[in-house]
């Protein structure tokens, strides 16, 4: 083993704070056999203000020295003049390219649709309308609001790179792509990049939509595994319609990922699709399952084979307590979150025996 991997652990808010606790749990060396750094940042909302959003820029440098961060919900304020999203800040801090987000059936859960394959979003993590100018002239009914947006060739060679790739490692077709047809410029340019991509993969099924249009196909579309590149605000909304296909997004992580110039990962950011969800906090009951696979998407992530194998088996872990009717009362079972833990943990320990023996 050539070193001990470091991990920035990127600490939130309300039940994403206890989560991500759950979520360490799993990591422990006790468990998978295997010593990790984790240096902590404290990203509450209260820590957030004290600080003017520093300690932010603080965990986005240790990140990108680390290589690796398991960031747990935050609250986002509403207010003008407030510390805003630190998501925002993560992302452009470390260069963030794209953000992965799968949708996967989970055992013994209803799909709509009946769809069992995965569907991976690709989406551009930066720039698009989420980094938009923004002004109004006019008054009254006269009153026009306009913006300025824009994306660059690097991100959307980029997205439409890593698409492929995940395309031919799951055996996928890559699907869908942006409005073409009406924003040759702009959105072309990310079509530009699609096709260029399937020219340097002439091995991996290429089926490029309008994004209209794959919203209209996904369920005709998705008997075998499929990879959306989407532009940012595409991606953002399309990711939410896919994970709720699958009944729950619980059984999905999201990893922010940026790349070197060749596009390799150069620094992952791993955390659970979901909020904070406040009515659930100190009571226990919360499914702890999306952090958890985010646990162990990170660890897939690194160099080291045996850290890659601890990270599978935590994933295969959590489906199999699925599986096996240990589960919390959103996925219809009875669990606690301490317990449904205490279940991954076991089938952890027990599936790297002979690795840790």
């Amino acid at each position: 083993m050539a070193h001990t991997p470091t991990i920035v652990v990127l600490e939130g808010d309300q039940t994403g704070q206890e989560l991500l606790e759950e979520a360490i749990r799993v990591l422990s060396p006790e468990v998978i056999g295997l010593p990790l750094n984790l240096v902590r940042y404290d990203l509450s909302l209260e820590n957030r203000r004290a600080t003017q959003n520093r300690v932010v820029y603080e965990a986005a440098a240790a990140m990108r020295e680390a290589g690796f961060g398991l960031k747990a919900a935050t609250i986002t304020p509403e207010g003008r003049g407030d510390v805003g999203s630190p998501n925002a800040i993560l992302r452009r801090e470390i260069d963030g390219t794209v953000i992965l987000r799968t949708g996967r059936a989970l055992p013994g859960v209803e799909t709509i649709g009946q769809i069992t394959a995965p569907i991976t979003v690709v989406r551009m993590a930066t720039e698009d309308a989420y980094e938009a100018k923004e002004w109004r002239e006019g008054e009254g009914d006269e009153a026009r609001a306009y913006r300025t947006t824009y994306i660059s060739a690097r991100n959307c060679r980029a997205t439409a790179e890593i698409s492929f790739r995940l395309a031919r490692q799951t055996g996928g077709v890559v699907f869908g792509g942006p409005k073409w047809t009406v924003s040759p410029t702009y959105e072309g340019m990310l079509k530009e990049a699609m096709d260029a991509a399937a020219r340097r993969y002439p091995d991996v099924p290429y089926d490029p939509q309008l994004i209209d249009a794959a919203y209209a196909l996904l369920f005709a579309r998705a008997s075998r595994p499929l990879v959306i590149p989407c532009l940012n605000r595409d991606g953002d909304i399309l990711s939410d319609l896919v994970l709720a296909l699958y009944g729950s997004i619980a059984g999905a992580e999201s990893l922010l990922i940026a790349f070197d110039d060749d596009f390799r990962p150069r620094v992952v950011m791993a955390e659970a699709p979901h909020g904070t969800a406040p009515s659930l906090q100190g009571k226990n009951v919360a499914n702890p399952l999306a952090m958890q696979l985010a646990a162990g998407a990170l660890l897939r992530q690194m160099d080291d084979p045996q850290y890659r194998q601890a990270g599978e088996a935590i994933q295969e872990a959590c489906l199999d307590a699925v599986a096996a009717g240990v589960r919390t009362a959103d996925l219809g079972g009875t669990a606690r979150t301490t317990e449904f833990t205490d279940e991954v943990i076991r089938r952890v320990k027990a599936r790297l025996a002979p690795v840790v023996g």
